[in-house]
């Protein structure tokens, strides 16, 4: 079947800063759509009260694993699909994108069966008190049913990134969040419904994105049987993708329960010092998405310089990008803590780590857009081996010695640094190696 009108042309063989950009800025929208979308639920729930609050907290915590999952699935199908379109093969690289949407389909509905059926007990091992567990767990019970078009979402983000169409998933994601971010407040005020209202909104923007993403795929093709070698290799690649994510979740959990062993002072210090972290991280990814895509469809094509051309521009612009987030925070460094706490105890602590702060983000910066490069060639079961050893070697042993020896704060962010500067280290190795480099449409 010949493409739409309106798809895009066969990628072009030079990479540009235009071509990176021309990916990367449309998927940082994308990127921040949800998150901003989260912050006006907050602030329409908020003026319901603390338990409503404390409520959309606890159960959008436990959403959180489905948005995870989706990113996972939006990665691997994003390489995936760059191969066979950079080989020539927009059929096969759309074929990508009805398996992914078949495995997405299959995860959402059971993740929705075990919200609707865990949302209880998961709320209440999460909750300080009943009545803020009833209440997440109400919202929850509405909510869990956007899992399959949340999940839906991140497949079509994934295959349309791997045949370098941005536009659509930006109108998508933008136009389903935007009629949530109305309905929100209409629905919890003047419609009477209060929470419910927040999670029908949520339901409404997760399942309309689902139905746009697929009704996309169906424009593309007819061939929407599921074939199961194709699901099977791509859930082959979600495994070491959801190992490595593991990784991090256990050090980002282990390291704010480390905090807290220091104190109220300390862990609300870390937290805002955290956020920061995951804020420039939001905005380093959409370079590591285009990397994605480039490499993949240069390595598809069979052309070896071109991906290390992607490699090397892509990792510049990373770290580039991440040397002005830092010069920004330091910049900030007597401000920017006071934007979100007015205690000068958490300040004092957030001085503390201030420096680590400023100090790893452009390791970051090149950590993420690398990370981006070798996913694209599928290199992914090396990432794991990678994240894994040093969160086991660095990371947690660092933190736990900090525990252990009264390091404070300082401590634990000198953990992230050894995290952060053994991937670094690991995959700049990678990255001047021929292993990586791996032609043809599959890995």
């Amino acid at each position: 079947m010949s493409p739409p009108a309106d798809a895009p042309a066969p990628p072009q063989r030079t990479a540009t800063a235009r071509r990176i950009a021309g990916l990367a800025l449309p998927a940082l929208v994308v990127l921040a759509a949800e998150p901003l979308y989260v912050l006006v639920d907050t602030a329409v729930v908020g003026h319901l009260g603390a338990v409503p609050l404390a409520a959309v907290a606890i159960g959008g915590t436990v959403m959180s694993v489905a948005v995870w999952f989706g990113t996972l699935m939006a990665y691997g199908t994003t390489g995936r699909a760059a191969r066979r379109f950079g080989a020539g093969d927009r059929t096969a690289a759309i074929a990508e994108g009805v398996q992914a949407s078949w495995m997405a389909l299959a995860a959402g509905v059971l993740l929705a069966l075990l919200g609707l059926a865990g949302a209880g007990p998961l709320t209440s091992l999460l909750a300080g008190d009943p009545e803020t567990a009833e209440a997440a767990a109400g919202w929850l019970r509405i909510a869990a049913l956007g899992a399959p078009g949340l999940l839906l979402a991140a497949a079509g983000n994934g295959w349309m990134r791997g045949v370098q169409d941005t536009r659509r998933p930006l109108w998508i994601v933008l136009g389903a969040n935007v009629l949530s971010a109305i309905l929100c407040p209409v629905l919890v005020y003047p419609a009477g419904l209060g929470l419910t209202g927040s999670a029908i909104a949520n339901v409404t923007a997760q399942s309309l994105g689902g139905a746009l993403f697929l009704a996309a795929l169906v424009r593309e093709t007819r061939a929407l049987r599921p074939v199961p070698s194709i699901i099977v290799s791509q859930l082959v690649l979600g495994r070491d993708l959801l190992i490595r994510g593991a990784a991090f979740q256990a050090c980002f959990l282990s390291a704010t329960a480390v905090a807290a062993r220091f104190g109220v002072a300390a862990v609300g210090a870390h937290q805002i010092v955290l956020q920061l972290w995951f804020f420039a991280a939001l905005a380093l990814d959409a370079v590591a998405i285009a990397a994605q895509s480039l490499v993949g469809a240069s390595l598809g094509a069979g052309d070896e310089r071109e991906a290390r051309d992607v490699a090397r521009r892509v990792t510049l612009a990373g770290g580039v990008s991440a040397l002005a987030f830092a010069a920004l925070a330091a910049a900030g460094a007597a401000v920017v803590p006071g934007w979100f706490s007015d205690d000068p105890v958490v300040h004092e602590q957030a001085a503390v780590i201030w420096p680590w702060f400023v100090a790893l983000l452009p390791f970051a910066g090149v950590v993420y857009a690398l990370d981006g490069v070798l996913i694209g060639a599928g290199d992914v079961a090396f990432l794991r081996t990678v994240t894994v050893l040093s969160a086991l070697l660095g990371f947690l042993p660092a933190i736990w010695l900090a525990y252990a020896f009264d390091l404070g704060l300082g401590g634990v962010w000198a953990g992230l640094g050894l995290f952060t500067l053994g991937r670094f280290v690991s995959l700049m190795w990678r990255w001047r190696s021929p292993y990586w480099v791996v032609t043809g449409v599959t890995r």
